[in-house]
């Protein structure tokens, strides 16, 4: 599925589309370079589960949890060099939560628990993005 926003309220919107879906269990690959809007996406999806916490980017820290409707798992990999790097962390065991939705910003995993909802996002404009959602 294609989607293109020219804005960050219709980017909400499209994650709130994607969040409808959610049951949990599921996990959610972002691809994007960077300032493509992985985050402003994965602060619709909280909105849209219901979190009410501030979403910050886990840039830093590798992971943040929010809690709403569903648990969300946040990624940020960027700074990961490899999967081995991930086992030192400790931090694949959250993948297997049923009651939550992983997303993974710059994915490192390479054995997944389960097959990723896949969202690529490229910039078009400085408004404009394309969702490609598999």
């Amino acid at each position: 599925m294609k989607f293109i926003s020219k804005s960050i309220l219709e980017t909400y919107a499209l994650a709130e589309q994607v969040a409808k879906k959610l049951s949990g269990g599921e996990i959610i690959t972002l691809e994007g370079d960077l300032g493509v809007g992985k985050t402003t996406f994965t602060k619709g999806l909280a909105r849209a589960l219901e979190v009410k916490e501030e979403i910050l980017s886990p840039t830093f820290i590798m992971m943040r949890q929010y809690k709403g409707r569903l648990k969300i798992y946040h990624y940020d990999l960027y700074r990961i060099e490899d999967e081995e790097e991930l086992e030192e962390l400790g931090i694949k065991e959250n993948l297997y939560d049923t009651g939550a939705v992983s997303v993974i910003e710059w994915n490192k995993f390479k054995d997944l628990p389960k097959k990723p909802i896949r969202i690529k996002i490229e910039r078009i404009d400085d408004n404009t993005r394309s969702f490609e959602i598999e």
